[in-house]
């Protein structure tokens, strides 16, 4: 066998085995269960400690809108 056959036997095997791990991923819902368990927590974490801005404590005052006028 020459050196290019040998080289295609290999990529060939390495394309293979890459269709088997994706396959692998897909039929177990392994990304899913990453996110699910790792990814999820922490952004629930990070994000339900913000400090945020009471809406409930700022004043309501109608002045604060534009006035529309409109012309008939």
């Amino acid at each position: 066998m020459c050196k290019f056959s040998k080289f295609l036997l290999k990529l060939m095997g390495v394309g293979v085995l890459l269709n088997v791990g994706l396959f692998c991923v897909f039929f177990f819902d392994l990304d899913g269960k990453l996110l699910f368990n790792v990814v999820e927590p922490f952004l629930k974490n990070h994000y339900d400690n913000m400090e945020r801005k009471d809406t409930l404590k700022t004043p309501y005052s109608i002045r604060k809108f534009p006035k529309f006028d409109y012309d008939t």
